[in-house]
């Protein structure tokens, strides 16, 4: 149940964010209000998530999947590009939580 609400917190938030870039600065109110309902509910999640992970694991997870998964909506979505150095920093921050999660005594599975 903890990685199911982290698994929707991180979902919400990457639509949050998505909306955010679509809020043009906040004057496009529904944009606006999606992206606030979004991380809302993400944090919520977010705090259901911490009843039982580490809360160190969990924004690990959050951020690393959060990261790359905005990544892919700029570059699908919004026509961002990344540069090899980038590409390579995600990479990275993604095998770092894969070895948090498979070696480090700190997660509860």
């Amino acid at each position: 149940m903890p990685y199911l609400a982290l698994g929707a917190a991180i979902v919400l938030e990457v639509i949050g964010t998505s909306l955010l870039q679509k809020s043009e600065q906040f004057s496009r109110i529904l944009p606006t209000m999606g992206m606030a309902v979004c991380y809302l509910i993400s944090f919520y999640l977010l705090s259901v998530s911490l009843k039982v992970l580490p809360l160190g694991v969990a924004y690990a997870i959050w951020s690393a999947l959060g990261v790359a998964l905005v990544a892919m909506i700029g570059l699908l979505v919004f026509g961002q590009r990344l540069d090899l150095p980038a590409i390579l920093g995600l990479g990275l921050i993604v095998a770092g939580v894969i070895v948090i999660n498979l070696f480090s005594k700190t997660v509860g599975h």
